[in-house]
């Protein structure tokens, strides 16, 4: 039976998941924070879209800068193999076999498969196996940019209607309940889809929301004004 791998999503749900998580908690902290201030309801969905529409351009930027740096070093390493090849392709060779024996191939047949995988795609093999690039692992600056603003946008939509739902009387719990579930849906999902524990990845979620609202609804107690 052959094996359904997901080795290949981490790119996309890695900052999908970064985006609807930070979205979440970052938005629910920020309203349930100002909620705890005593600060009108107009005031709390204020600053909700404002945090929605700054920390969705925020993820987008912060994405794409942090994962082109990455692209361009794995550009500037492609740029120095290709001249390595070019100049001393039977010292590459020779590099390639020795990898391949370190893995456990005898130096007879690490030399052959070295042979055969460059002369398939010199570059390519080298990329993998020496570097350590793959397609899987390859940086998308705007894939993860445009992933992490979607989701961050989803994410922070999802408390900031709550608000806008309940009075202010109920409002911070209300907002607080379904965040969580909502992180905790997150979690599950993300989880599934990278094959891993749907208990752990909800739990883990849940958690660093829960503290991040509790301390800011502190924060808020701490430094509010009377209504």
């Amino acid at each position: 039976m052959a094996e359904t791998h997901k080795s290949h999503r981490t790119g996309w749900l890695r900052a999908a998941v970064l985006g609807a998580n930070d979205g979440i908690v970052s938005t629910a902290s920020l309203i349930v924070g100002i909620a705890a201030a005593h600060t009108s309801k107009e005031g709390i969905l204020l600053a909700g879209v404002a945090g929605l529409v700054a920390g969705g351009m925020s993820m987008a930027a912060g994405e794409y800068v942090s994962v082109s740096s990455q692209a361009d070093t794995e550009n500037a390493d492609l740029a120095l193999e290709r001249i390595a090849l070019q100049d001393e392709p039977e010292a590459e060779k020779e590099e390639l076999a020795k990898i391949y024996e370190e893995r456990g191939l005898e130096p007879a047949l690490a030399s052959i498969v070295a042979q055969q995988l460059m002369e398939h795609d010199a570059l390519g093999a080298h990329a993998r196996d020496e570097i350590g690039i793959s397609e899987v692992a390859n940086a998308n600056p705007l894939q993860a940019a445009f992933s992490s603003a979607l989701t961050f946008t989803i994410g922070a939509a999802m408390p900031l209607i709550a608000a806008w739902l309940m009075p202010v009387s109920s409002l911070i719990w209300a907002v607080t309940i379904s965040s969580l579930l909502f992180l905790a849906l997150l979690g599950a999902l993300a989880a599934y889809a990278g094959g891993a524990s749907i208990i752990k990845g909800a739990w883990r979620v849940t958690f660093w929301g829960a503290l991040a609202m509790a301390l800011t609804a502190g924060v808020g107690q701490m430094f509010g004004v009377a209504a």
